[in-house]
């Protein structure tokens, strides 16, 4: 009788230690708009990375709730690139390279997002402004941890421009 008052005791207070503890936090990306990136990019170049998203996107929500509350992801983030958020039917003004990027009604998308993708609109899509200054390199579709962690690293650890990407794929050891 005694052992049976032992194991529901016990068994009471595993169940119960578990509802108090608080769940861990999810690391989030901390977002810049693209006028705080250009800021920053004065100060220290680093590429940026731009989430090019819409509000009824679903796979756009996936990719925020999996791929950018990921640790890993958003501390490289946070280390290597400057991280912008931009809703591609935002009806705001976007000034880039000296040049500004308005809402187009009559493709119903702002004129920057459709500069990122050469007018290739796909969402989500991640787009990558190299430091070097050349075109902006624009990946279509929803991104995993472990795919998105070859990317980032490409432009991060600064292969862009230097190695070719394919060679670069054969080479890579993900550590995500």
């Amino acid at each position: 009788m005694q052992t049976l008052k032992l194991v529901f005791l016990l068994a009471g207070w595993l169940v119960f230690s578990n509802f108090s503890k608080a769940p861990e936090p999810l690391e989030k990306t901390q977002w810049l708009t693209l006028a705080e990136a250009m800021e920053k990019m004065k100060i220290e170049k680093r590429p940026i990375l731009i989430d090019l998203y819409t509000d009824w996107c679903g796979w756009c929500k996936v990719m925020d709730k999996k791929t950018y509350t990921n640790k890993n992801v958003s501390q490289y983030l946070a280390a290597k690139f400057y991280p912008v958020k931009i809703d591609a039917e935002s009806k705001g003004a976007y000034t880039f390279n000296g040049k500004t990027y308005n809402f187009n009604a009559k493709y119903k998308t702002n004129e920057f997002a459709l500069y990122l993708t050469q007018g290739q609109l796909s969402y989500p899509t991640t787009v990558i402004i190299p430091v070097d200054g050349s075109e902006p390199q624009a990946i279509p579709g929803y991104l995993e941890p472990k795919d998105f962690e070859l990317i980032v690293k490409y432009f991060g650890e600064g292969h862009f421009g230097r190695t070719a990407f394919n060679s670069y794929q054969k080479s890579f050891k993900p550590s995500w």
